[in-house]
C-alpha cells in the first residue's frame, strides 16, 4: 500500500504538502496542488485513518450505538446519519451492542476519543454514568431519539414525542368503532416503550374507556415477540377486534399470529404499529402505523453532536445543570394502510373473500 511520502516523491513536493492537500489546510498553488492529487491517483493512495486521528487529535468519524442491527428500523436510522455525515465530510462507525451493556462499554473504552470523535446513542441498553464518563473524556455523547421529551435524561439528545404516537394509533382504532382492543409493548413494563403504551392508555380514557384494564402483553421487540403475543391474545381474548402494538416488528408478527389463527386482517382483526419502517409499507395488507420523523431526528442528532464536538468549553466542562442541549423532532404521524378496517357490524365490508 503507498504511502504519504511516496506519494510526496511522486508529486515532487514535502509530505507536509501532501497532508495540507489532503486535509485541504494551507498554502498550496492550484498547479502544485493538481500534482499531488495526480500522484494519488496514479499510486492508489489512501489515508490511514487512526494515523490521521492520532496525528491531528481528532478523527474524522463518528459512531452510532445500536442495540440490535437485525432491527430494521435501526439500518434505517444509519442510512440518515451516514448521509448527514458525508456532507460534513465525515464517516460513520456502528456498532452493534446485542443489547449487552458490558459490549457496550468496551466499544465506549475502545472507540470514543479515538476511532470516533463522538458517540450517538441509539436504545443501546447503556447506562447513563458510562456516557457521562465517556463525555469527560473528551468525546460527546448524544442519545438519538430520546422517547419522553417532557422528562430530559441529563444527557444532550434528540427526542420524538413517542406518548403522542402511541396516544395517535390509539385514537384511529377508537374512530374505527373498536373498543375490545389488545396491546402488544415491545419492551419491558417500564422501558423504552412505556411512552407509547402511556399514549395508547390517554386515548382509551379520553373515550371513556379503562385503558390500562385493556389486555396486555410485554415482549422482545422483535417479529417473533408479536407473534407469541398475538398468539396469546387473541387466544385468552377471542373478542378482541384490534391489536395495538408499539412498534412496527410486533404489529407484523400479530398479523401472522392472526393469519394462523384463520383470522382474516383487517375483516377480523386490525392491527396498528409505530414507527414506518419499509416492512410497513411492503407487507400485505399493508400495516397502518404512526410514522416517526426518522431522517430529520438524524439530522437533529449529528448536527447537536457536530456543534458539541467544535464547542471545547461544552466537552470539557460539561454543559451546566438545566443547559443539557435537547431538540425535539416534528410530531408523529398517522399512515392509514390496510391493515386497519371499521370493526365489523359498523359498516365494514370484508376483504379475504367475505363481507
Amino acid at each position: 500500500m503507498p504511502t504519504l511520502n511516496e506519494v510526496a516523491l511522486r508529486a515532487g513536493v514535502t509530505p507536509a504538502t501532501v497532508s495540507n492537500v489532503l486535509r485541504n489546510k494551507g498554502r498550496v498553488g492550484e498547479k502544485t496542488r493538481q500534482r499531488v492529487l495526480d500522484a494519488i491517483a496514479e499510486l492508489g493512495y489512501r489515508p490511514h485513518l487512526p494515523a490521521r486521528a492520532l496525528a491531528e487529535g481528532r478523527a474524522p468519524t463518528i459512531a452510532l450505538m445500536v442495540s440490535s442491527i437485525a432491527n430494521p428500523f435501526y439500518p434505517e436510522f444509519a442510512l440518515a446519519v451516514e448521509n448527514a455525515l458525508r456532507r460534513q465530510g465525515r464517516f460513520l462507525i456502528i456498532c452493534n451492542t446485542d443489547g449487552d451493556p458490558q459490549t457496550g462499554r468496551a466499544y465506549l473504552d475502545q472507540i470514543a476519543g479515538t476511532l470516533s470523535e463522538g458517540v450517538l446513542v441509539m436504545n443501546a441498553n447503556l447506562d447513563f454514568e458510562d456516557l457521562r464518563m465517556t463525555q469527560l473524556r473528551g468525546a460527546p455523547v448524544v442519545l438519538c431519539m430520546w422517547e419522553r421529551p417532557l422528562d430530559p435524561p441529563g444527557l444532550p439528545c434528540v427526542a420524538v414525542d413517542f406518548r403522542l404516537a402511541g396516544e395517535l394509533a390509539g385514537q384511529h382504532l377508537l374512530s374505527l368503532g373498536h373498543r375490545r382492543i389488545g396491546a402488544i409493548v415491545g419492551s419491558k413494563v417500564y422501558g423504552i416503550h412505556a411512552a407509547r403504551y402511556d399514549g395508547f392508555v390517554d386515548a382509551m380514557q379520553a373515550a371513556g374507556l379503562d385503558g390500562r384494564a385493556a389486555p396486555v402483553r410485554y415482549a422482545p421487540d422483535t417479529t417473533q415477540g408479536g407473534y407469541a403475543s398475538a398468539l396469546d391474545l387473541l387466544k385468552q381474548h377471542p373478542d378482541l377486534t384490534a391489536l395495538f402494538t408499539t412498534n412496527d416488528l410486533p404489529a407484523l408478527g400479530a398479523m401472522q399470529a392472526a393469519a394462523d389463527l384463520g383470522l382474516c386482517v383487517p375483516r377480523d382483526l386490525s392491527v396498528i404499529g409505530i414507527t414506518d419502517i419499509q416492512l410497513a409499507r411492503e407487507s400485505r395488507p399493508a400495516l397502518t402505523t404512526v410514522a416517526v420523523p426518522t431522517v430529520e431526528a438524524a439530522e437533529l442528532a449529528v448536527a447537536s453532536l457536530l456543534e458539541l464536538i467544535e464547542t471545547p468549553r461544552r466537552r470539557a466542562e460539561g454543559a451546566p445543570s438545566g443547559a443539557v442541549p435537547m431538540s425535539v423532532t416534528s410530531e408523529p404521524h398517522l399512515v392509514e394502510r390496510a391493515s386497519t378496517a371499521p370493526v365489523r357490524g359498523a359498516g365494514h365490508v370484508g376483504v379475504c373473500g367475505e363481507g
